[in-house]
């Protein structure tokens, strides 16, 4: 035996001093092998819109609805099922209402608890029982384990749970129980929920989202671009500082900054209303800002142009610092001729401009902040860095979160691959070197964590600005088209300006050479893998599918976002992988949890099965089958250490 085997075998020992010891873990591992896998709960760009999400977690994206109809099959109605799944959503809200129509409330919790329980029951079943135990609720751990476990000692078992549950109603805790068998459901019907990118930006809740994600018992987040683009103000990188605040006044959400974060913005509203105090902005309008008077309006119009100028300053500032993104023909301000009001684009034509009042520009140094803008930036740099929730929040996204993750033989991530036309790897500089496929991710990931951790100010600096390319490079795996027209959309009437093109990754989805390779390059078999992405809107509407390559690639951008509903002509996608395959669920649009709850709507409309296996997949199939299977082989040489005796037991 090699030295370090032996080193690792007694290490090992520490934990299992014992024959009985070894052999029973060994036994318990192998128990959990043959458990159905637990269901895996997929979303996507779900920006901001904390409603619509809170809503999809806790139903699953229909997985609960799917367990009660497993339980009751026919001997309960389309509305009894209904009702009851409502209820296991929104437990103290749908009790609210019952209370106001039901005579016998008695009777009514008796037999909810029942249904709760019966469902509670094959829930769990797919797990052990120290797995349920650290899910159960602290209150009412032993009586739900009592009530969810069969006892066979128990020779009068109807009797035996009758007197439990008449003694839960009997002594006023019927409502409570209700609640925390509801919220037990929720978390045991989905094993590990999977975020691909986009938690932020546009919707106004983002900060309740990461709220609940903290809270959350498994998960991975796989970074969007919005994401990246908040991970870079939040470590002080102002280009992306001021876009994170552009794109929060473009659509009404200050008060994510202001009441979320507690960033002060009164430097720049000070600031705002004194550039541009006779200007009407009207090019800035903001979405979405109905709940605003005339005056928040205007103040944030004047608010809106202030930062868009100062981006668009730090962005060429950004891009002749960095040579090697090769992004000059996104420094657009030097290209103004204010006398004529025209502006010559890099393909040189010319067009007019919607807005021709920029008080801060020196025309000789156009990308240079003014005296009263670089105050206002350092001002919000400050307030950025130090916001403590803020912090909290990133360091969740570092934590559970990176730009990709291979998962039970699935590639997940939230934008493209960057590929040429041929579909080959794309080559792409990063400072000098270049990279393409996996080690590009690798080595972007890489530096977006320095951002955060270097000791090193320039690889610190390196970091910060990464976090900008992953947001706006065409190089970027996150963002994945030609150019972000920003400036176009505010000044150029003309839409023909406006269009971004996707990269090569987008029309080659259906080549099925091109995502074997793809899959390959990850180290994923094309036999059994699949490609789950977000980031693009599925465009229903126009026939278009989110399920590409005869199934090997899922887009699931999860369509939140209320501006895209339009667009799409549903509210996008969420994906469930069960034990018996994967499940696309595709949406409708969410009014209110209210609605939920008093008209008992759901918000997944159909579910297409993409992938059913032959046998049920068990958790010897996973990823975590195979952590098991070679813990039970190191354990097995344990065992074998003992008996020969290489390793004294220690009784």
């Amino acid at each position: 035996m090699k030295k370090e085997e032996l080193r690792y075998l007694q290490r090992l020992a520490e934990l299992y001093p014992t024959i009985g010891k070894a052999s029973t873990e060994i036994i318990n591992l192998q128990s959990i092998l043959n458990l159905p896998k637990g269901t895996e709960h997929f979303m996507s760009d779900i920006h901001g819109e904390y409603e619509a999400f809170a809503h999809v977690l806790r139903n699953g994206s229909g997985a609960v609805r799917k367990k009660i109809d497993d339980v009751f099959g026919h001997t309960l109605s389309n509305s009894d099922k209904r009702a009851l799944a409502t209820l296991i959503y929104y437990p103290k809200e749908k009790m609210r209402l019952v209370k106001k129509t039901e005579e016998d409330m008695e009777n009514w919790y008796k037999i909810t608890l029942y249904r709760l329980i019966e469902v509670c029951k094959t829930t769990a079943s797919k797990y052990t029982r120290s797995k349920v135990r650290k899910a159960l609720p602290a209150d009412y751990a032993y009586v739900i384990e009592e009530l969810i476990t069969e006892k066979a000692e128990v020779l009068d078992k109807e009797a035996y749970y009758d007197s439990i549950v008449n003694t839960i109603i009997e002594i006023g805790r019927a409502e409570n129980f209700i609640i925390a068998l509801a919220e037990l459901i929720q978390r045991l019907v989905v094993d590990h929920l999977h975020i691909l990118g986009d938690i932020f930006d546009r919707g106004p809740g983002p900060h309740f989202i990461m709220d609940r994600l903290m809270e959350y018992h498994s998960l991975d987040i796989q970074w969007g671009n919005h994401d990246a683009v908040w991970m870079g103000a939040a470590v002080g990188q102002q280009s992306c500082i001021a876009t994170v605040l552009r794109n929060s006044l473009r659509y009404g959400n200050q008060d994510i900054l202001e009441d979320g974060y507690g960033i002060n913005l009164l430097p720049l509203a000070t600031f705002a209303m004194e550039v541009y105090k006779d200007d009407p902005c009207s090019v800035f309008e903001m979405k979405g800002t109905s709940n605003y008077n005339a005056a928040e309006k205007d103040l944030g119009q004047k608010m809106h142009k202030a930062i868009a100028i100062i981006q668009f300053k730090l962005e060429g500032q950004l891009i002749r610092r960095h040579k090697e993104f090769h992004m000059e023909n996104r420094c657009l301000l030097h290209r103004i001729d204010l006398e004529k009001g025209t502006i010559t684009l890099p393909d040189g034509k010319e067009y007019p401009l919607l807005d021709t009042n920029f008080p801060t520009i020196d025309w000789k140094k156009p990308y240079e902040l003014s005296a009263g803008e670089k105050d206002v930036m350092e001002r919000l740099e400050s307030a950025f860095r130090n916001c403590e929730k803020l912090q909290k929040h990133m360091s969740l996204l570092l934590d559970k979160g990176g730009l990709y993750k291979t998962f039970n033989g699935n590639l997940l991530f939230h934008g493209c691959i960057p590929l040429n036309e041929d579909g080959s790897l794309k080559e792409v500089q990063i400072y000098g070197k270049t990279y393409k496929g996996k080690e590009l991710y690798d080595v972007l990931e890489a530096y977006v964590r320095r951002a955060f951790f270097a000791v090193d100010n320039e690889e610190q600096r390196k970091g910060r600005d990464i976090l900008w390319f992953i947001w706006a490079s065409p190089n970027s795996p996150l963002f994945g088209k030609d150019k972000m027209t920003t400036f176009e959309r505010y000044f150029i009437a003309d839409k023909a300006t406006h269009k971004e093109v996707k990269g090569a990754y987008y029309h080659l989805l259906e080549n099925e050479e091109v995502i074997d390779s793809l899959l390959r390059e990850f180290g994923l078999d094309p036999a059994k893998g699949h490609i789950i992405n977000g980031h693009v809107p599925v465009h229903q509407g126009e026939g278009e599918s989110p399920v590409k390559c005869g199934g090997k690639v899922i887009v699931i951008d999860g369509g939140f976002c209320k501006a895209y509903h339009k667009v799409t002509g549903i509210a996008g996608y969420t994906l469930i992988y069960n034990s018996y395959g994967l499940i696309l669920c595709a949406h409708e649009s969410f009014t209110s949890a209210e609605d939920a709850v008093s008209k008992e709507s759901d918000i997944v409309s159909n579910r297409v099965a993409v992938h059913y296996t032959t046998k049920r997949r068990l958790v010897g199939d996973t990823d975590t089958g195979i952590a098991l299977k070679e813990k039970i082989g190191e354990l097995m040489q344990l065992l074998d250490a003992y008996r020969r005796g290489i390793i004294k037991e220690k009784k």
